[in-house]
């Protein structure tokens, strides 16, 4: 019997506003295998929520979602990112503004680079406003701490999940019920 070699995840990490959005969908998605919510892309290290929130720190709230290359393509995810949020907000999604909340995409091969550029331009014609998403190369992860973690799931019923994460999930499954889990 032939031994078949594990295919290793590979990673996406994208921030498009409050990372339990974020987090919420891509736990659904079929092929993804782990979605943490962190920070990326400031100066400071090791930052806490709260100095992220405070936006003196330079960090964006992101997700880093680990996924089977063989079951949903990198392109699959950009696709889903820039359909549960809005990439022509500059440091803003909805009530949430900061450059915290900022629209980016972290690439971790030129190959994820190329990809996203061709993502990016072909959405440019979908939205009325220009994309505002910053694209740059992975630096300094930081996970959030553990009480980020799954907290859609886990918090159902608490105010900004039902009425600002709740739609972002529904909409993710009418669009994409050939994606979910």
């Amino acid at each position: 019997m032939a031994n078949q070699a594990a295919h290793q995840p590979d990673v996406a990490i994208l921030g498009g506003g409050c990372f339990w959005c974020l987090e919420a969908v891509y736990l659904e998605v079929l092929g993804v295998t782990k979605v943490e919510s962190g920070y990326m892309g400031g100066h400071a290290t090791d930052p806490s929520y709260e100095q992220v929130c405070a936006g003196t720190t330079g960090h964006a709230e992101v997700v880093r979602i680990a996924f089977d290359p063989q079951q949903i393509g990198y392109r699959d995810l950009l696709e889903i990112f820039f359909t549960i949020h809005d990439p022509t907000t500059l440091n803003r999604q909805g009530n949430d503004v900061g450059t915290q909340y900022r629209s980016v995409i972290y690439f971790t091969s030129p190959e994820q680079e190329t990809t996203a550029r061709h993502v990016m331009a072909e959405m440019a014609n979908v939205w009325d406003a220009p994309i505002v998403t910053e694209l740059a190369a992975v630096q300094g992860w930081y996970r959030a701490e553990d009480y980020h973690q799954d907290y859609f799931r886990q918090h159902p019923l608490q105010g900004y999940c039902a009425f600002v994460v709740a739609p972002k999930v529904s909409k993710f499954r009418k669009t994409f019920s050939n994606r979910l889990k």
